[in-house]
């Protein structure tokens, strides 16, 4: 039962030091994203769909 109450106490350990390990990487910057804004310019232009014109001989036809 003893190795039990170990094992709990050493997983909740590691768990706080994963913590402290990740909130301390996000205060730092680790997780900053330095590529996209310097790309996101060239592919920021959406393809427009064409509209089709209609034509003077066109509204002109019976249906």
């Amino acid at each position: 039962m003893s190795v039990i109450y170990l094992l709990i106490t050493v997983s909740i350990f590691v768990a706080v030091l994963f913590l402290i390990a990740f909130i301390r990487a996000v205060k730092t910057g680790q997780y900053d994203d330095d590529y996209t804004p310097s790309v996101r310019m060239l592919f920021d232009d959406e393809v427009q769909p064409r509209t089709k014109t209609i034509t003077k001989k066109e509204e002109q036809k019976p249906i």
